[in-house]
């Protein structure tokens, strides 16, 4: 299908009838990958209160907020839907652990991209194996990496297409449709964590700072990404 056409056929849709629509024309090869933040618990909410054929699956890198699992625990007992829960080889983490400690992330960019890349990109990768629709969470607002991406693209290495059902939300529509549908989300979303990641590389921002501030803020680099949404 020529990504035109997709386009074509999800314009002016509402997120509930998109994601039917994909569900249609990929029939079970379509996976939403949740982070647990605030974004993803809308499209959880979506996907599970319309019973939509998406598996939904999340990645435990070993290093999560105690909330996060919270949110995974009150999300799978308040709709009672599978979520498909996928850990990083163990054998590398060992290695990276053991060769150069378990803080090695903040020594260099190269050391903390090494780390994503065993506990977010390669489990990615399995989860998406086979499947031909991606669904994300990612906001345009959310950086200006994300601001040049559009809500529905090819991707040309992992050979799938990719959904952003949120792309054009702000920040304080999601809030409104997570009070308005009293949907399970991160308490630490109201002390000031607006991007949360693992524990030990995420922070609260102060107001006015950017959005991905509070991701791997001792870096000088501007580009806050850990490799699951960059072409």
């Amino acid at each position: 299908m020529q990504l035109q056409n997709l386009k074509n056929q999800l314009n002016k849709l509402s997120i509930e009838d998109q994601l039917s629509k994909l569900v249609s024309l990929f029939p079970e090869k379509v996976i939403f990958t949740t982070s647990l933040g605030i974004e993803d618990q809308v499209i959880t909410h979506i996907i599970f209160k319309n019973n939509l054929d998406i598996k939904v699956a999340t990645l435990d890198t070993g290093r999560l907020f105690p909330q996060t699992y919270d949110v995974l625990s009150s999300t799978i007992i308040r709709y009672s839907k599978r979520i498909d829960i996928y850990f990083p080889e163990h054998e590398t983490i060992e290695q990276m652990v053991t060769e150069k400690g378990p803080l090695s992330f903040y020594q260099s960019v190269e050391n903390r991209k090494e780390c994503c890349r065993l506990r977010k990109v390669v489990p990615l990768n399995r989860a998406l194996k086979g499947m031909e629709c991606w669904i994300s969470g990612i906001r345009a607002d959310q950086s200006d990496d994300r601001n040049q991406m559009d809500w529905i693209e090819y991707d040309e290495a992992k050979n799938l297409y990719k959904f952003s059902p949120l792309f054009n939300w702000s920040f304080d529509e999601v809030k409104s449709f997570i009070k308005g549908n009293n949907v399970p989300y991160n308490s630490l979303h109201d002390k000031g964590y607006v991007s949360i990641g693992c524990e030990p590389c995420t922070r609260a921002i102060k107001p006015g700072e950017d959005f991905r501030s509070g991701r791997w803020w001792w870096e000088n680099d501007g580009r806050k990404e850990c490799g699951l949404h960059t072409k």
